[in-house]
């Protein structure tokens, strides 16, 4: 009744009227405005900065930036901020390409999930098979009847890039290398890797086995986050198995102390490629190149663009998981306005010293109807620079809003009748 006084001037018979022809005009009501798209920016913004409708595609940061991306000596490559998850620049990104022995990226990925979920342990002593001995190309020179562990079968397929290591872990997951190429189309199916298809665990030619720079930046970038446990194995300088020692292939390694891995690949059809990253203080950045035509070359120019990421823009955090992005008019709750704002703590690239010039535009369905639960999500958020969005990110409900009591209720659904 204080929410709306000139209520208290009617009987009560005429309240049961108005609330009777109120409520029934209700659905029709909210029909019209679920229906609306409603972009606003952050609390003391002048104007929107996007139109009503889909959620904006995220451009590549190098699109913002003064500073062109430099020239590559490669097919196809990429460069990825692993905090924000941005992508700085690419070049032919959704190119499918032959990924070699970057294959054993994902090899090594489907065997630490074994491993997290007790499958499998490092310690574990795996029978070499025939087929796996007999695997061609590089080797870690396992042998049938020869003992060798899950943890000296992982440093075979990441320190040496061995097709038989990558054979024999295969089997020792799956049973076959056939049921765990499944797996790992599984799990490139899971993780988003729209462009690509597995059809062994080495890398080996196969005309059906191929991939993109953009699904292996993402499937290296999840290997980073999710095994953290696991991934010393990708700066380890060499290994010794069999009374034979071998070299990591990736220079980087030695090049530049911030390097710490990730897989170098390389076949006549593929050229020479390489994912590379490197953490410098609590700042990670990933880059994916192929067809480059030398070992020398995949390395200088890896490096090349490893120094022009870091180097030329910022990643800050800009809103904490429990920080308003926004704040919305919520009706027939007890509280008139909805705190929202992302599910999770916001990373943002931006080019050097552009951080203070990016703005939260939310896009969001109107009206916002009491109850809202925490965790609810109402739309999304677009973090913007110039104009362009740098990443959308779900806007959810920060705080539970309970809904008003029946009076309030009917003075909200006026209110909005009379709007």
């Amino acid at each position: 009744m204080t929410r709306f006084p000139a209520l208290a001037l009617l009987s009560a018979a005429s309240r049961r009227r108005l609330a009777g022809c109120v409520l029934m005009l209700l659905p029709a009501f909210a029909g019209v405005h679920a229906q609306t798209a409603h972009p606003e920016q952050s609390p003391g913004s002048s104007s929107p900065a996007t139109a009503p409708g889909a959620a904006a595609t995220p451009v590549t940061v190098v699109e913002v930036s003064p500073v062109p991306a430099p020239t590559i000596a490669a097919r196809a490559w990429i460069s990825v901020d692993v905090n924000s998850g941005q992508v700085l620049a690419a070049s032919n990104p959704d190119m499918r390409i032959e990924p070699a022995s970057l294959t054993k990226i994902m090899t090594a990925y489907v065997a630490f999930n074994a491993l997290k979920e007790k499958r499998i342990t490092l310690e574990q002593q795996v029978s070499v098979s025939e087929a796996a001995w007999r695997t061609g190309g590089s080797r870690m020179f396992i042998e049938p009847r020869k003992p060798v562990t899950v943890d000296q079968l992982l440093q075979g397929v990441i320190v040496q890039s061995g097709n038989d290591a990558s054979v024999a872990i295969a089997e020792a997951v799956a049973g076959s290398e056939a049921t765990f190429a499944t797996l790992m189309n599984q799990e490139a199916e899971r993780l988003g890797m729209k462009n690509s298809h597995f059809v062994n665990a080495t890398g080996l030619p196969d005309p059906q086995h191929t991939t993109t720079v953009r699904d292996l930046a993402t499937l290296a970038t999840r290997l980073v986050q999710d095994h953290p446990d696991y991934y010393h194995y990708y700066k380890q300088r060499e290994f010794t198995y069999n009374n034979i020692t071998q070299a990591n292939r990736n220079r980087l390694l030695w090049a530049d102390p911030s390097v710490d891995g990730m897989k170098t690949g390389h076949t006549e059809a593929a050229g020479y490629c390489l994912v590379a990253t490197a953490l410098r203080g609590d700042r990670r950045v990933l880059t994916v190149l192929v067809g480059a035509d030398s070992e020398a070359t995949r390395a200088e120019e890896s490096l090349k663009l490893l120094n022009w990421s870091f180097q030329n823009f910022d990643t800050v955090r800009l809103f904490g998981s429990d920080q308003p992005a926004v704040q919305a008019r919520v009706w027939e709750g007890k509280t008139e306005v909805a705190k929202l704002g992302p599910a999770q703590a916001v990373w943002i690239t931006v080019p050097r010293g552009r951080a203070n010039d990016v703005q939260p535009v939310a896009q969001r369905t109107d009206p916002l109807v009491a109850p809202l639960k925490q965790g609810q999500q109402v739309g999304t958020v677009a973090f913007s620079l110039e104009g362009k969005p740098l990443r959308v990110e779900k806007l959810v409900v920060l705080e539970d809003v309970e809904r008003a009591g029946f009076f309030g209720r009917i003075a909200d659904t006026v209110r909005r009748w009379l709007q």
